[in-house]
């Protein structure tokens, strides 16, 4: 078991899947996610599911509402720890580097949504903090735009930060005890 590691889960609520829109490839998402939390579970790694607080009521992600949830599919346990955010970075105003830090963790698997948002902003500050960070090159997603296919914000990510802030690997390649 590597005690240094965890896998961060960001912003896989229900109120992202349909509402207003579907994450690109949201089926292919989902079943990596939970392939991730089933390999977590099985070398004793901690997972941090963080939810954003949505503002105002016609927000899919307004705090308490089914929306907010994390999305059903993914089979969820007592001692998953929950991180509540309020901006894209997934560390600021929270208490996730305290969680961090109180068990040891310097390694961070992440997957989620949405790859320019909180994805991209919790990587940069995860690296800057001096994390190892290791994106799922097939564990992220987001929603066209008026100006880019989800599939090319994805690539752009992808490519961007691994280039300097994380290491990429593919859902199959990920053994967390390495």
């Amino acid at each position: 078991m590597d005690q240094e590691s965890a896998l961060i889960i960001i912003d896989f609520q229900k109120g992202l899947f349909g509402v207003f829109d579907t994450p690109y490839q949201d089926k292919e998402l989902i079943e990596t996610v939970k392939e991730l939390i089933g390999k977590a579970r099985l070398s004793d790694i901690p997972i941090f599911l963080v939810q954003h607080n949505g503002v105002g009521k016609d927000s899919p992600l307004s705090p308490n509402t089914d929306g907010w949830k994390i999305h059903p599919a993914l089979k969820i346990e007592k001692e998953d720890i929950y991180i509540q955010k309020d901006h894209p970075d997934s560390f600021q105003d929270t208490q996730f580097e305290k969680e961090l830090k109180s068990r040891g963790i310097r390694k961070l698997f992440i997957a989620g949504l949405q790859t320019e948002y909180c994805i991209d902003t919790t990587c940069r500050r995860a690296y800057s903090l001096g994390y190892e960070v290791i994106l799922i090159e097939n564990g992220h997603s987001t929603y066209d735009t008026e100006y880019l296919r989800a599939e090319q914000i994805i690539n752009h990510h992808n490519q961007v930060l691994g280039s300097w802030f994380v290491t990429l690997k593919k859902s199959t390649e990920v053994i967390f005890t390495e």
